[in-house]
Order: structure tokens, then sequence, then C-alpha cells
């Protein structure tokens, strides 16, 4: 087969369901952890949509293989089913022993929910299935509504997700089906990727596949043009690399080309294909025809005399004739001593004390004094109007680029004395920092030899947190963390109270993978400052800005 000739040890782009390709977009993430939410929030209904080819079913593998071990699951796969059927699909599913020779509704309902209420005894969750749900009857769907009225005085003891195309959400927008749509409590529909999101997708699933470290298969104008026709539908985009693959080794080719794509597409599609030498000599058309109209256009500016390189105009920021080195701030000099933010042997602006940093720092964030003791020690406790200090260590920008909040960077001089630098944003290769010139924007590779790698930072911890946390712990701490993953998910109830449940550890992994944080479950001071973030809590990026802005005028 192709994939040896390229180097690959089996199909890349087999639409079998392969939990070794299995790719997580964000979006896919978000569905998944809106599934999970739903299933540990005890009942009601869930409702995942998308258009055919993609990912319902990844999501769906991906949640088989995640839930609680205290779940039962009964999953219905041929939903052409009247509402007596459907009841003994979920009996059999669930292995619930009823009267084979009276196949009633009464009898069948009557099962299960003797069946939920041993569960619920137990300790044990009851979850339903559905997929293809877009062609239930409206009878079915009723009775499926009905299910739910299985309760304790305290939780629904059947949780229901429903899968299916678009269509689904049109029939349960119907009044007819009003009273089911209301018990919605988690829904989600599924996009499309996105461009970038397709090139991770075929770059994913050729790594799995054994391609070589180096090798390319797909360009990125390939890949645009496999986005495009495949509307960024991973199984059409399977369909399609896999014919412009074939298609590329039937002619000996180390690579695939745009015609490739072309050709696979209406192979596939039936979209229509133009080949043939005018379809290859277009470019080149459209080339030469764009220098002859530049061509045209430059002499007739020519002879207007138009000036297409204007002279240079002064004004009042840049004015001419200044050197750069009259702006610059003096590298070399020392500072007077009504400077509070330099000392000797600090040859930069951005170069200040640690107490004067730090002092800085604390006035982002606040009006009040600066606390006695604040950032003293790494294990220091210390918090003062809802702030506590943290301190860390790191080897590269990346993870401080990742927090993009203000930080105090433990730096040294050329001359190996103690500094500091206070970052208020990164901003691509550059940070916005607060020093003895006020604000500036400085390259970070000029700050990298001075930076020692530790760094301090201000966050808002949940009240009453003070240490981590994990699954199993039962702590007051807990229900503050799950409250703000619901109003981050903007559910009616949090996954847990006071113990860490296995579901609420399941969504901090999702929302760790989510950040780029490790997704170990445990609830650290990263995952807190995240979700701070995600949540709009604290001192947003321009909201520091302005603030630095501010202090740096009212000096």
């Amino acid at each position: 087969m192709y994939y040896k000739y390229f180097g690959l040890v089996e199909s890349p782009f087999s639409i079998s369901v392969n939990p070794r390709y299995l790719f997580m977009s964000p979006r896919h993430r978000d569905a998944l952890a809106h599934l999970l939410y739903g299933v540990g929030s005890g009942g009601g209904f869930i409702l995942l949509t998308g258009e055919v080819g993609t990912g319902k079913t990844t999501i769906n593998r991906a949640l088989l293989e995640q839930l609680p071990e205290n779940v039962d699951l009964a999953i219905v796969l041929n939903p052409a089913l009247n509402a007596v059927e459907l009841l003994a699909t979920v009996c059999d599913e669930l292995a619930i022993e009823y009267a084979t020779g009276d196949h009633s509704l009464k009898n069948l309902t009557d099962a299960l929910h003797r069946f939920l209420l041993g569960n619920h005894d137990v300790g044990r969750k009851t979850v339903l299935m559905i997929d293809e749900a877009q062609h239930l009857d409206f009878d079915v769907l009723e009775q499926i509504r009905l299910l739910t009225n299985l309760e304790t005085d305290n939780e629904k003891l059947l949780q229901i997700i429903l899968i299916g195309q678009p269509e689904l959400t049109e029939k349960l927008g119907r009044p007819e089906l009003r009273q089911l749509n209301q018990r919605i409590t988690a829904r989600y529909n599924l996009e499309a990727l996105s461009l970038d999101e397709t090139a991770a997708y075929i770059r994913h699933r050729l790594q799995v596949a054994g391609l070589p470290s180096g090798r390319e298969l797909f360009s990125n104008g390939v890949v645009r043009a496999v986005h495009k026709r495949a509307q960024g539908i991973p199984r059409q985009i399977n369909l399609l690399c896999d014919r412009a693959l074939l298609g590329a080794y039937g002619r000996k080719l180390d690579r695939v080309s745009r015609r490739h794509v072309a050709a696979a597409a209406q192979e596939v599609f039936g979209a229509p294909h133009t080949s043939g030498r005018w379809f290859s000599a277009w470019p080149w058309l459209r080339i030469l025809g764009g220098v002859c109209l530049g061509g045209v256009l430059l002499l007739a500016a020519v002879s207007f005399r138009v000036d297409l390189f204007p002279t240079p105009v002064a004004s009042d920021a840049f004015p001419l004739g200044v050197n750069s080195a009259e702006i610059a701030p003096d590298i070399g000099a020392k500072t007077s001593e009504n400077d509070p933010g330099r000392t000797d042997n600090q040859p930069a602006g951005w170069l200040i004390n640690e107490t004067f940093a730090l002092e800085q720092l604390w006035r982002l964030h606040s009006d009040a004094p600066l606390p006695s003791g604040m950032c003293a020690s790494l294990d220091s406790q210390l918090e003062v109007g809802g702030l506590r200090c943290l301190e860390g260590n790191a080897q590269v920008w990346d993870p401080l680029i990742a927090l993009n909040r203000p930080l105090m960077l433990d730096m040294q001089t050329p001359e190996r004395f103690s500094a500091a630098t206070l970052v208020v944003v990164f901003e691509g290769s550059w940070a916005w920092v607060l020093g003895s010139n006020g604000l500036e924007r400085i390259k970070l590779v000029d700050m990298a030899m001075a930076w020692r790698g530790t760094y301090r930072l201000l966050w808002q911890p949940p009240q009453g947190w003070s240490r981590p946390l994990v699954e199993g712990d039962i702590d007051p701490a807990v229900s503050l963390v799950a409250q703000l993953l619901a109003n981050l998910d903007q559910q009616a109830e949090p996954l847990a109270k006071q113990r860490f449940t296995p579901a609420l550890a399941q969504r901090i992994r999702l929302f760790q993978l989510q950040s780029g944080l490790t997704a170990d479950g445990v609830v650290g001071a990263q995952t807190l400052i995240k979700l701070n973030d995600a949540l709009g809590k604290g001192l947003t990026p321009d909201g520091a800005l302005r603030r630095a802005q501010w202090l740096t005028e009212a000096r």
C-alpha cells in the first residue's frame, strides 16, 4: 500500500475509530467537559450535536474511557425503536431482569425504577446514552422525558445523554417538546475544525502512523486546500487526505500537491476539477498580468511626477535631526539619589532594586500600603486584602508568557549585583516593563542574560484555600473550586460539595489541558490562577497596563 512508500507503518487516514489516533481539538475538549459535567451534576438531559463527521463518536469514546468507576452505562445505537422497544433495550443493556412475557411500559418502567433505586443506595450512578437521537419519534422522546421523573427527594436517578445531528436541536425546540428541552442541563454543538486545527489534525495522524521526523507530505498551501474542500470536518479530511496520498503515490511523487487534493475532491465529493495546460498556466498568467499592470502604473506615476516616496515630516513625538542616543536611556549613567528605583551599578532603567520592584508590583494590585513580610519567603502564606504571593522558577520565557500577568523577576547586573525587573505584561518577544524610566517596552532577549530564573507574582486564592487539593480530599475549599468551575461552564449546580469527587477531578484535568498546564487533576496555585483568568477575576493585562501608566504619571 501507499503508506509504506511514504515511510509510514500504517494508513494514517482510515475513517474507522482508532483510540491511538484520538485528536482532541479545543472544541472537542470543551464538548467532553460539558458531557462529564452533565454526568457528574446528577440527573437531567445532556445534549451533544454536530454535523456528520465532526467527531461525535470520538467524544463518545473519550467519555466512555473517562467515566468514573461508579457509573453504569446503557448505550442505544439504534434509535428507530418505539417506546416499549427502547425501554426493553435499556433494561437489556443494564442487565435488568423483567418478565419476558409482558413487555408493557409499566412493567419495564417498574423494573428500571427498582434498578435505579438499588444503584442509588450503593452510591452508583446510571447513565443512558442515545446516539443518532434526531431519528427518535416524538412519542419516544416524551417517554424518555418521563424517565427523568424517576428520582429521590434530592436528585434524579437517571442521567440521559442525547447525541445527534443539528436537526435534533430544531426538533427539541418544537412546542410539544418544551418540557424535555427545559430539562437539558448541558448542551454543546460540535463545530468543524479551524484551519490551524486542521493542520494539527493532519500532522497528528501522520506522526501516529510513523512519519519520519523532518519529512513533510502536506505543505501549508495543501493543508489550506484540504481544509477548504473538506470544510474542516474530520471524516472528510480523512477521505480527502487518503485519496490525495494515493494520487501522489501513483505518480511516484514524495509529497501531495494541490492538484492531488482537487482530483481527490472530485473523486470523493464529486467536486468539479479542471485539468490541462490552461489550468496549469493560469497562475503564471495572473502573475504576468500583475507585473504588466504594475509597470504601467509606475510609468504613469513617473510621467506625472507623482512623489511615491514623500519626504519625512517632523512630528512632536519624533522630531527630525534628533540622534537616537538623545531619546534612549543613558545605559551607562548612574542615577541621582532622588531616583527611588535605581541603585549604583544598575545599567538599565528596567533593572531596579528589589524593594522598589515589590512595592510597584503591590501598587499594581492595591492602593493600600505594602504589608510587611509580603513575598518575604518562598513558603510565606501571608494573605492581605485577598492577595497572596507566589514564587516560582522557570528556565524559559514560555511559562511566564502563558501566565501573562505582572511579574517581579529576580535579576543581576553585569557586575553581579542583585536587582529586579517588574514585567507588567508580555507582548510576543517584547515585554512592557515598569522601571525607573516609567513604562517601557523592552526586548526579552535584552533581559534574558540578567534573569536568574526566579519570579514572583500576586494572586487571589479562593477564600479558605491553603494547600493543593487532590481527589478524595474533604475540605470547604473544594466547594468553592467546584463553584468556580460551575460559573465557568454556566451550570447551575457544581460538580462537588466539600468532597473532591472523581467528576470534579476529571473536569480539572480538562481545564488544565485547555490552559496549557500539566493535567494532573491537582488544584494548585497555577490552576487557580488560570481559573481566575478564565473567569475575568483579578487584574487583566489591559488593566495592568493602564495601572502602570497611572503609576508612571503619578511619580
